[in-house]
C-alpha cells in the first residue's frame, strides 16, 4: 500500500515563523495524529519576506553575505543565494529594507537604495547574468537612484554640479550622466519578482501609497512625489519610453522604475516563477494533500499570493489544498474559487497578538493536527 504524501508549503508568518518553521510546526501535529505519513516540507514565497530563504532552501542552493550600505548608510550583511552556480536570487530589502530602520528613524528623505546596486555588483562579479530579485519591504522611496548610483550613474543640478542620489539631493536634479554605467548589467538578464502594480507618480504611485508608512506625512508625500515625477521624466527621455507610468514602476519607493527603464527588467508574478525555480510541481503531483498558508488570507489573496498560487498548481492534479493562516477575513468567496478547500486559523481562542506570536509554534502545531484529521474524514 502506498504511503499517504502531504506537501506543506506555507509562506512565512511575518513577525512570527519562517516558513521552514512554519513548515516544521504543521509536519509535527501531522505526525502526532498518523506517523506513518510521508511529510514534504517545502519553503516558499512569493516575492517579498523570504525570498531568498525560500528558494534556497527548496532548490538546495548556497547563501553568500555582502558588506553593503544599508538605507541610511551604516554597514550591514545583505544576504542572496545562488542555485547551481548560474542563478542569483536576491531581495532589496536586506539592503535597503524597512526592517532595518527603527521606526522613529524612518526618513524616506535620506533613504537609498545603493546597498541594492552593491549586491547586484557583487552579484555580477561572480560572472552571474541570469538574477532574481523580490523587492517588497523597503525603507526607501529613490525611485532607485541610489541602486543606479552604485551602478555608475552621476546625478547634477541646474548648474552642472553633482548632486548625491537620495530624494533631499533629487529635488535638485536636472540630468542623470549613464556613461559609467556598469555595461554588465546589460548582459543580465533580470526578473523582478512583485506583484505591486502601482506606477511611480500620482495618487496611486510609490509617494502617496507607500510613502507614509516609511516616515513621510501628508505633505512629505506630495513633495516626495514631486522629486519622483522629476527624476522619472528624465530618465523617460532617455529611455525614449513612458517608464514611469508602467505597472510597477511604484514598487518598493520607485525601484521598480529604475529596474524596468535602465536595467531593462522584467516583471513576473512572484509565486509563479518560484514554483518553476524549485520544481513545485514535480514534488506535488503524486500528493494526497497539499497542505498551504500565510500569516493572513482575504480575497486579495488571489492576486499573486502564494496560497492560491500553490492552490491552483495542486488542482491540475486534483489534490485536496487546505490553508493553515494566522488570521482570516469573514468572507473568503474568492479564495474557495481558486483552488482552496479549506481554510484553519490557527487562533482557537481570544488572545492578544503578542500571544499568538509567542505560541505560534504550538498553535501550528494544533493546527496541523486539525488539518489532517479534517482530511481523514472522506478516508
Amino acid at each position: 500500500m502506498k504511503k499517504m504524501k502531504v506537501v506543506v508549503a506555507v509562506d512565512s508568518f511575518k513577525g512570527s515563523a519562517t516558513s521552514k518553521e512554519v513548515s516544521e510546526y504543521i509536519e509535527k501535529g501531522i505526525k502526532n495524529v498518523f506517523s506513518d505519513i510521508s511529510v514534504k516540507k517545502v519553503s516558499i514565497a512569493d516575492g517579498g519576506e523570504g525570498t531568498v530563504e525560500a528558494i534556497v532552501e527548496s532548490a538546495y542552493g548556497q547563501y553568500m553575505f555582502e558588506r553593503v550600505h544599508g538605507p541610511l548608510g551604516a554597514e550591514v550583511n545583505a544576504k542572496y543565494g545562488i542555485l547551481n552556480g548560474k542563478i542569483a536570487v536576491m531581495e532589496m530589502a536586506e539592503a535597503s529594507g524597512i526592517n532595518l530602520v527603527k521606526h522613529e528613524e524612518l526618513n524616506p528623505f535620506s533613504a537609498s537604495t545603493y546597498g541594492v546596486g552593491e549586491v547586484l555588483k557583487a552579484i555580477l562579479d561572480k560572472g552571474i547574468r541570469d538574477i532574481y530579485i523580490g523587492i517588497g519591504g523597503s525603507a526607501t522611496n529613490d525611485g532607485g537612484a541610489g541602486m543606479l548610483a552604485s551602478l555608475g550613474a552621476e546625478f547634477y543640478d541646474s548648474e552642472g554640479n553633482k548632486i548625491g542620489y537620495t530624494p533631499a539631493e533629487l529635488k535638485k536634479l536636472k540630468s542623470i550622466d549613464l556613461s559609467s554605467f556598469d555595461e554588465r548589467i546589460q548582459e543580465a538578464k533580470i526578473t523582478v519578482l512583485s506583484d505591486v502594480r502601482n506606477p511611480l507618480c500620482g495618487e496611486n504611485g510609490a509617494s502617496y501609497i507607500f510613502g507614509p508608512q516609511k516616515g513621510a506625512s501628508s505633505e512629505d508625500v506630495k513633495e516626495l512625489d514631486s522629486i519622483l515625477r522629476n527624476y522619472g521624466d528624465i530618465i523617460d527621455k532617455i529611455s525614449d519610453k513612458n517608464y514611469s507610468s508602467q505597472p510597477g514602476s511604484g514598487a518598493a519607493g520607485g525601484l521598480g522604475f529604475a529596474l524596468l527603464s535602465i536595467c531593462k527588467a522584467e516583471f513576473k508574478e512572484g509565486i509563479v516563477e518560484i514554483m518553476n525555480l524549485i520544481n513545485l510541481e514535480d514534488t506535488i503531483k503524486d500528493a494526497d494533500l497539499v497542505i498551504t498558508g500565510e500569516g493572513r488570507i482575504d480575497n486579495q489573496s488571489v492576486y499573486g499570493k502564494a496560497p492560491v498560487g500553490i492552490a491552483k498548481l495542486a488542482k491540475k492534479y486534483n489534490i485536496p489544498v487546505i490553508a493553515v493562516v494566522g488570521s482570516s477575513a469573514r468572507n473568503l468567496e474568492e479564495i474557495y474559487k481558486n483552488g482552496i478547500d479549506l481554510v484553519l486559523d490557527i487562533i482557537n481562542e481570544p488572545m492578544s497578538l503578542d500571544k499568538a506570536i509567542k505560541d505560534v509554534g504550538e498553535l501550528l502545531e494544533f493546527v496541523g493536527e486539525k488539518a489532517i484529521r479534517a482530511f481523514l474524514i472522506g478516508k
